[in-house]
């Protein structure tokens, strides 16, 4: 199409969206705040971390590594890893964040698989990358990570410690411009069969994300998640989607970071109390390990404000936190989106509804963010209307969707079907275009010739007093094709059955929710549920453990 374009003089300056715009604000308003390591008491003022992150350039330049390298990190959740995120895709190397979680193979496969260059483990996983040094046929060099001043020796050769590192390096480094559309960052999400895949995201992608994100936590009167008092803890992995985004528009923001290192319930209380956290995020077990804690028993979380996503929020896990004092809404998205999609969006005066009232807007995966486009379509790619009741797979466009898998021509092709990024996941969108995910296209039931949602039989269980945490699955069936069968969590000190779910559900049958043929047809209950990398519930490992039993 034939536009006009306004050319430019000849000293105009060309704005590149790249990720080291973004610090450019966090010195004016981080003063006096700081970003403070949970794991060892490290405390910095926004410009002591500006001259790390140059610090750190200088210790990888001098390392080696140069535009286009790969450079891979193996870190718990800490300020070295926000330096991370910054100094390396800055000097144009690209940032993979290893899933720390992942089974061996796979971790090699995934470092293998990026071409890894050079690798800056902690001490923790410098064991594992001892035994598999071997197989890593594209790394060079290795620097150590460590929680204390004098760490161990390390079980293969390194390029020296990191603290030790930066501490000969100059806190000065000229960041230079190039194109926005170079790779930021790379990291391998899991699916149900084969190897890892990998996806990566831009410069531009990473800046118009974090944008969106701020105007996405700050212009909903109900929920204000991020403003310039805000204490921020990520109970996300820092490797698992860049913690959702967040670090980056904390740190333009300069606000006080709060990271707390390897997860441990008692200590991510401690750290809310001593460190006055107001706003985290994480997937909802993760949330329900926090606050069934023993630290926690005893804990008015009032004032704390958390996004769940990953998986679904819970009636049932979002009553008994907002009984606790904390504030939890939805958020919705994928790896392969950023993540961000779509958030709860609370109407005015929301804070004076029922507790119900509210757990029933709060588990929906709500607005579609600014920027986003979003639609439903049926199995033939047809569009299907926003009225609340028709069911499709949810199709989004964004400018920040992953645009292939790396080096998977033919998933690709699959994820990006007719110009949409298809997200696998089955949903309604109604008048107001509020979104409603009902499960994922691989989790749907089908029982009897009917369609039976797992996340509602799941949502419903969740409310029985006694359930800290369920899961709903489809096993085949000779008669019925599938049937559901549940896997759950009791609280403390209580005690549940198949019997107990089926007369707790009876309610909803006789109202109508749901029909009887969606009470689980067995309930194994167990210590707890098995859980991917990222602390999801994993319905795969599931269904086989279920089947074994049965």
């Amino acid at each position: 199409m034939p536009v006009k374009l306004m050319p430019p003089t000849d000293e105009a300056y060309q704005y590149p969206l790249l990720i080291k715009q973004l610090l450019l604000s966090s010195q004016r308003y981080g003063v006096g705040r700081e970003i403070v390591g949970g794991n060892n008491g490290q405390r910095y003022s926004y410009a002591e971390f500006y001259q790390r992150v140059q610090k750190l350039a200088n210790v990888l330049t001098e390392a080696g590594v140069k535009a286009g390298d790969v450079v891979a990190v193996l870190d718990w959740d800490t300020p070295r890893y926000l330096e991370c995120f910054f100094a390396i895709p800055m000097l144009g190397a690209v940032l993979h964040t290893v899933n720390v979680r992942l089974a061996p193979e796979q971790i090699v496969y995934t470092m293998n698989h990026a071409a890894d260059d050079l690798v800056l483990c902690h001490d923790d996983f410098l064991p594992l990358l001892a035994k598999v040094r071997d197989q890593l046929t594209t790394v060079k060099g290795v620097i150590q990570l460590s929680d204390h001043d004098q760490p161990e020796a390390a079980p293969l050769p390194t390029l020296g410690h990191y603290e030790q590192l930066m501490a000969g390096a100059l806190a000065e480094f000229d960041f230079a411009d190039f194109d926005e559309n170079a790779i930021a960052t790379t990291f391998y999400t899991t699916g149900t069969t084969g190897n890892p895949k990998g996806v990566c995201f831009s410069h531009r992608q990473l800046v118009l994300h974090t944008m969106t994100l701020a105007a996405t936590t700050s212009m909903n009167s109900e929920m204000q998640l991020i403003h310039s008092d805000t204490v921020y803890m990520p109970i996300t992995p820092m490797f698992h989607v860049h913690a959702w985004g967040v670090p980056y528009l904390a740190t333009m923001l300069g606000i006080k970071q709060v990271y707390p290192g390897r997860y441990d319930p008692a200590a991510l209380v401690k750290l809310y109390l001593t460190e006055k956290v107001t706003f985290s995020h994480c997937v909802p077990t993760i949330l329900q390990m926090v606050i069934g804690s023993e630290k926690a028993a005893a804990i008015d979380f009032s004032g704390w404000q958390v996004l769940i996503g990953g998986s679904a929020l819970t009636e049932g896990l979002a009553k008994g936190a907002l009984q606790r004092g904390i504030q939890v809404y939805t958020g919705y998205g994928m790896s392969e989106t950023c993540p961000l999609l779509s958030t709860s969006w609370l109407p005015a005066g929301a804070g004076k509804l029922s507790i119900d009232e509210q757990v029933a807007i709060r588990v929906k995966a709500g607005k579609p963010v600014p920027m986003v486009n979003m639609r439903i379509i049926d199995s033939n790619g047809r569009f299907l209307p926003h009225d609340g009741d028709a069911m499709g797979e949810v199709v989004v466009r964004t400018p920040w969707l992953t645009q292939a898998y790396v080096g998977e021509a033919e998933k690709s092709a699959e994820l990006w079907a007719n110009g949409w990024l298809h997200t696998g996941d089955v949903g309604t969108i109604d008048s107001s275009y509020t979104l409603q995910i009902r499960d994922r296209i691989k989790d749907v039931i089908k029982t009897g010739g009917e369609w039976v949602s797992s996340l509602d039989i799941e949502n419903l269980i969740s409310q029985h007093p006694d359930i800290a945490l369920v899961a709903v699955v489809g096993l085949p069936d000779q008669e019925w094709g599938e049937r559901p069968h549940a896997m759950v969590v009791a609280k403390p000190g209580a005690s549940v059955s198949r019997d107990t779910i089926a007369a707790h559900l009876q309610q909803f049958i006789r109202s109508g929710v749901i029909e009887k043929w969606a009470i689980p047809d067995t309930v194994q209950v167990v210590d707890d549920v098995p859980r991917t990398s990222v602390g999801k519930i994993d319905k795969k490992v599931i269904r086989v453990q279920l089947q074994q039993t049965l």
